[in-house]
């Protein structure tokens, strides 16, 4: 009997809600658009797809006229369309039907004005056109409706009127919004909730670095505690920690071949009260700045993929474990002494052709000039968990720095810890050699972060996370 008179009086008020919504969206007024520095009248043009000279006309401007910051310029042609016109970027977290419930602007609205034709092509760092007017709302606190909850014991138990929580978020039919689907309440006392707008309130803010070829990138998310995170990014787990001030991260490379453009980050996990979530939003991948190296001539048994294969196979397991001890604390140090520190034969991402073949090999770590016999030190703590030979690598050392973080070390002469030893800072693990595939004595060190090689000199000039 409760669940029916539940039912009824949702029913009712969306009758009673149906004028209103619908007198909203017709008004006479055209939007306008503030001047930034930079812009100039193709610029807006273009951003809000709209003829030239009917932006000109619109606002009484010649061919010849100039137009200043801080100037509103009227933009036809987006019948329908009020307020204020703002570009703002896609935070992570965030999607069109979130901004649409953020800002109160249906869907297809953000839609036809940022010429999107299907929701999948928004992606973080995107930057989108939004229109505000002295009506938008400020955000309050996030709801996520539960499974088998209404719509109206949701606002009952947030004293609130389901009606106006479905307005507030754009929702012209509250029967449409589905469990999981994370609502806004207007702010209450001045009390706002800018958190990213499609993830559960347990978290309260999402940042990213830019996804860059051969780079870490820091996904950190702050939330209550006792959350349990995962996720993926092409095609690699990403690993959670909790952080000494709070919050969560996980470090992640892109590979330095990596295609630019776009790919599906997801975030999954459980929450402080035992809920399921799972939220997967576009990030961009852009392009690194790489160099060319002049063709190299090897010893061909070093390219068989017989030989190749098992060795690739072996390193990949290595680094593969993300463990949970944190052990390094702020910047690397060199691998070698101050003497050869900038002396670098090989740069890391550099794209190589071996014996006139295409183009389709990158340098994959730092290569330090050096004679046999130099040391090499740890540039930062960890535990030893690979000594061996190896026929492309020589012989190599790896590292386990936790959190999914190893470096390794590469055509030593000789090998002086053992797998299981825990090294400090500046410890002399090895020296320079000229084992395994070179053209004469170096040492070549790597970084790997998630799986993946990155460039070295970052972990040397910058803290993560």
């Amino acid at each position: 009997m409760k669940h029916g008179w539940i039912s009824l009086l949702l029913v009712v008020l969306i009758a009673l809600s149906a004028g209103p919504v619908a007198a909203q969206e017709t008004t006479p007024e055209q939007p306008v658009y503030i001047v930034q520095p930079g812009d100039t009248l193709w610029d807006i043009a273009a951003r809000f797809g709209v003829d030239y000279g009917e932006l000109a006309a619109a606002n009484g401007l010649g061919a010849d006229s100039l137009i200043y910051p801080g100037v509103e310029l009227i933009i036809p042609g987006l019948e329908g369309i009020t307020g204020t016109l703002t570009t703002q970027e896609v935070a992570f977290g965030e999607t069109l039907a979130s901004l649409s419930r953020r800002y109160a602007v249906p869907v297809e609205v953000l839609a036809r004005l940022n010429r999107i034709t299907s929701p999948s092509e928004v992606y973080a760092g995107m930057s989108l056109v939004l229109p505000l007017s002295e009506q938008t709302p400020e955000p309050g606190p996030r709801l996520s409706l539960a499974p088998g909850q209404s719509l109206l014991e949701l606002a009952v138990l947030n004293d609130a009127n389901p009606y106006t929580l479905a307005a507030v978020n754009a929702q012209a039919n509250p029967s449409t919004i589905l469990p999981g689907q994370v609502l806004r309440l207007t702010s209450r006392d001045g009390v706002t909730d800018p958190g990213p707008g499609a993830l559960p309130p347990a978290i309260s803010a999402v940042g990213i670095t830019d996804f860059t070829q051969g780079q870490t990138s820091v996904i950190r998310l702050d939330g209550l505690p006792g959350l349990s995170l995962s996720g993926s990014l092409m095609g690699h787990p990403l690993n959670f920690f909790a952080l000494p001030e709070g919050g969560y991260a996980a470090l992640q490379g892109v590979h330095a071949m990596a295609e630019p453009g776009t790919y599906p980050l997801t975030l999954e996990g459980s929450l402080p009260e035992g809920a399921q979530f799972g939220f997967t939003q576009l990030v961009r991948v852009y392009a690194g700045d790489f160099l060319y190296d002049l063709p190299l001539y090897v010893d061909p048994e070093t390219l068989d993929p017989a030989v190749t294969g098992p060795e690739n196979e072996l390193w990949d397991s290595l680094v593969e474990p993300a463990t949970a001890d944190r052990l390094w604390d702020g910047l690397f140090s060199s691998p070698v002494d101050a003497a050869h520190a900038d002396g670098w034969t090989a740069q890391f991402g550099s794209r190589r052709s071996y014996n006139d073949s295409e183009y389709i090999y990158f340098h994959t770590g730092l290569d330090y000039c050096g004679q046999v016999g130099h040391p090499i030190y740890a540039p930062a703590p960890g535990v030893v968990v690979y000594t061996g030979e190896l026929v492309v690598r020589g012989n190599a050392t790896v590292i386990d720095h936790g959190w999914g973080i190893y470096t390794a070390y590469m055509h030593q002469s000789e090998i002086q810890v053992q797998v299981g030893d825990q090294v400090t800072t500046g410890q002399l693990i090895g020296l320079v050699g000229d084992t395994g595939r070179v053209a004469g004595p170096h040492l070549h060190f790597e970084v790997w972060a998630g799986g993946v090689q990155v460039n070295p000199l970052e972990w040397m000039t910058q803290e993560y996370p």
